[in-house]
């Protein structure tokens, strides 16, 4: 491993089906208010809400709650969130949902006690909360598997005015204090949410894989994270019931994104920049619009990560590369990911999210862009790569007829 690093994750798990059992016990540790922030109101139909309520009423706890978080949490709602935490005196900000639940939450809990404009300081300029700053303590009740944010302190907010999708990847002072992953919560999702969490999962992974050239034991950990979710992948889309598929998934997804495989790697983000800005004209699930665009991004890094390519094919996908080039290899490697796509009911087209050609300008316009990994894009590029994407759907569908 050539890169230098340091690596700390303070956030405590619990997993497994008894894992709600441990929360009486973390909220010892906190004041009497606890805000509770949740999506549309699945955890109430499917009785989650009603576990958890009973736990912190049991526990003493004041509850403050804060509904309607969406899957693109938007900016108007973290407004409304900061303010109803700053007026109840929250002590506890806990997140019962998927990835964009817990997002926000981390949010809420950096922006209450800024000092300025939180918006424009975390999400437009990029920087850290104030050293000594207050930041609200955050705990995570997982019902979703695929963005890891149970286990790390990335926060995604849409400016819905502006059609403006950005992220913010805090310190560790924004690292949720416990996770609770009971894989029975997220067998409630619907089945379009677990695919798009599925494809989530494989993107953080791939996104740190393809970069860099040397022997990295960040890599041999990914590809391990990679075969496992391609297999579970199967299962559960054929039985989504089935605890052993849904529980490794589970897991598969808090290691793709809690730091760890990116250690010494320079890391490669501009699907998921794309995909934000996808997401954020079409507001399609966010695990749709990364796949939506991984092919021909893909098919262009490969020029300059060959190596990396080729070994994605024999090692993820079983792929020998006897008699093949390696070129022919690393496109062996990627068909076998398209056909992965294509099985497990994904994406290989924006139009798919609902994009248009017409959006296709605005859509470039907010894509962020950097260099990164194998390849350096230009806005032209992004153009490009959204174009192919589109027409990959009307060659399938011509190829149909």
């Amino acid at each position: 491993m050539l890169g230098n690093f340091s690596y700390y994750n303070p956030t405590r798990l619990y997993f497994g089906e008894e894992s709600l059992n441990y929360l009486k016990d973390e909220l010892k540790t906190y004041g009497p208010v606890v805000m509770l922030n949740y999506g549309s109101g699945s955890v109430k139909r499917n009785g989650i809400y009603d576990q958890v309520v009973a736990v912190l009423k049991e526990s003493g706890k004041r509850i403050v709650e804060n509904p309607g978080v969406m899957s693109n949490p938007t900016l108007e709602k973290l407004n409304e969130g900061v303010k109803i935490a700053r007026d109840g005196s929250v002590d506890l900000i806990l997140a019962l949902g998927g990835g964009s639940v817990c997002d926000y939450s981390k949010a809420v809990a950096a922006s209450v006690y800024c000092d300025g404009d939180y918006w424009e300081k975390y999400w437009l300029n990029q920087e850290a909360p104030a050293e000594g700053q207050r930041i609200l303590p955050v705990g995570c009740i997982l019902t979703m598997a695929g963005t890891g944010s149970e286990m790390n302190a990335g926060s995604v907010i849409t400016d819905a005015a502006h059609t403006f999708k950005v992220g913010h990847v805090f310190d560790s002072r924004l690292m949720p204090k416990f996770s609770i992953l009971n894989p029975r919560f997220t067998m409630s999702v619907p089945e379009e949410q677990m695919k798009a969490g599925i494809y989530d999962i494989m993107n953080h992974i791939m996104e740190q894989y393809f970069s860099d050239y040397d022997d990295n034991t960040s890599d041999y950990i990914s590809e391990g994270l990679m075969r496992s979710l391609i297999v579970a992948s199967r299962v559960a889309v054929k039985d989504p019931k089935n605890y052993e598929a849904r529980s490794n998934i589970m897991w598969t997804a808090t290691w793709a994104l809690n730091t760890l495989v990116g250690c010494g790697k320079q890391q490669d983000w501009m699907v998921h920049m794309i995909g934000h800005s996808v997401g954020a004209w079409t507001h399609a699930p966010h695990g749709y619009c990364l796949a939506a665009v991984s092919l021909p991004y893909y098919r262009r890094a490969m020029k300059g990560g060959l190596p990396k390519f080729v070994r994605f094919a024999k090692n993820v996908w079983n792929i020998s590369g006897e008699g093949l080039t390696d070129e022919q290899t690393a496109e062996a490697g990627l068909k076998a990911l398209e056909d992965w796509m294509k099985e497990i009911g994904l994406p290989r087209s924006i139009r798919e999210t609902g994009a248009t050609e017409e959006m296709i300008d605005g859509i470039t316009e907010g894509t962020i862009l950097y260099p990164a990994g194998y390849l350096d894009l230009k806005a032209d590029d992004v153009k490009e790569i959204l174009r192919e994407s589109l027409e990959y759907s009307s060659h399938e569908t011509n190829s149909r007829h």
